[in-house]
């Protein structure tokens, strides 16, 4: 129901005022009686409903003569127990709001208005910064007669059925009988296993949290086997990483990789480069002799077959004091110059290229 615009307190306030005085509370309670705590009677809503506008047409004649017998409380009537909400649910709908202000509205509104009061916080405890004034008895009528109003509407409203809506239950079953629902089933009786695990842990940590209160030394070794196992965890991960790097520096002791340029005799690149050079290929002959020396070092362990390197990833796996350095650097500006720069390749830039490969071949490492 919707609730009382400032009327319930303003109203109490009156009623406190009225019963200040031993003799006036006796006299009240002797002329009006309240009604005992389960006075009320079970009504459907339509009856419900005509009570209200019994009580909507007491009031409107009640703030038209302000006499005794136009604003008797009596007339008001028991509360109603009324149906309401889902089925069997029911609730007291009390008017004694509506009895205190017919009792006080038999007199003038500047015989009940006290001095200088004013009505009580709506939040106790809460100070009021600017307090409101006190409403008078005609304006307390008022707002009585638009909240009877408002709750026979109210009940209206609960009285009518519900709209079936089979436009949107259509919409709403054609949406469940598509291909992502087909599969849907009923969940399991019981926690699943996540649950079951969350639960455990939450059990685990609910005995350490009580442990700790007793033992100071489980919160510590709590901590420090935390930090421990971080510790441990960060040198186990350290070493790994090493362990890959190192292997990877390492030469391969299989067989290289087919993509490798070890994977085919340096031999056969040098036979290669030998048969561009009779066709007068030169271009060809210096890029087969470049690849002949790699494959050539490579074979002998010099680094591990990978041939994703660049010309010049391999001349910097060469140690700087390995007299095998300066010929392979010269060998290497030869093939970039003609392959990569394309400068044309002669005759004698071939023939120096194949001095610096022989110079490779050999054990020594230095040109002939």
């Amino acid at each position: 129901m919707p609730r009382p615009k400032r009327l319930l307190p303003a109203a109490m306030l009156a009623l406190l005022c009225a019963l200040a005085s031993p003799t006036a509370r006796a006299q009240l309670v002797q002329e009006h009686p309240e009604p005992p705590a389960a006075s009320w009677r079970s009504a459907t809503l339509s009856e419900y409903r005509a009570h209200l506008q019994d009580l909507q047409k007491l009031t409107a004649a009640c703030a038209g003569a302000r006499t005794a017998e136009t604003c008797d409380p009596a007339k008001v009537g028991p509360d109603d127990e009324v149906p309401w909400g889902a089925a069997g649910q029911k609730r007291v709908v009390r008017f004694s709001w509506l009895r205190v202000l017919l009792e006080r509205a038999q007199h003038p509104d500047d015989a009940v208005k006290a001095k200088g009061a004013t009505p009580p916080p709506l939040n106790p405890g809460e100070p009021d910064d600017k307090p409101e004034p006190v409403a008078t008895t005609s304006q307390l009528l008022d707002d009585a007669q638009d909240r009877l109003a408002d709750d026979i509407d109210q009940a209206a409203a609960a009285a009518s059925p519900l709209p079936p809506h089979p436009q949107e239950r259509a919409v709403l079953n054609q949406v469940l009988t598509g291909r992502e629902f087909r599969n849907l089933k009923q969940a399991a009786q019981g926690p699943t296993p996540a649950e079951r695990i969350s639960n455990w842990i939450y059990r685990a940590f609910d005995w350490l949290s009580r442990q700790q209160t007793h033992a100071a030394w489980v919160g510590r070794t709590l901590v420090w086997g935390f930090l421990t196992l971080v510790g441990v965890g960060l040198i186990w991960g350290l070493l790994q990483m090493e362990r890959r790097w190192r292997i990877r520096l390492v030469p391969d002791a299989d067989r290289p990789a087919p993509s490798a340029a070890s994977a085919r005799d340096w031999q056969l690149w040098l036979n290669d480069a030998r048969d561009a050079a009779a066709r007068s290929q030169w271009r060809e002959a210096i890029h087969f002799l470049y690849w002949a020396s790699i494959s050539r070092l490579e074979s002998k362990k010099l680094w591990p077959a990978d041939r994703a390197r660049t010309p010049r990833e391999y001349l910097a796996l060469v140690a700087p004091d390995d007299p095998r350095k300066s010929g392979l650097g010269a060998l290497t500006r030869e093939f970039e110059w003609t392959w990569y720069g394309g400068r044309p390749a002669a005759e004698s830039d071939y023939h120096r290229a194949d001095e610096l490969a022989s110079a490779l071949f050999d054990s020594g490492g230095q040109p002939r």
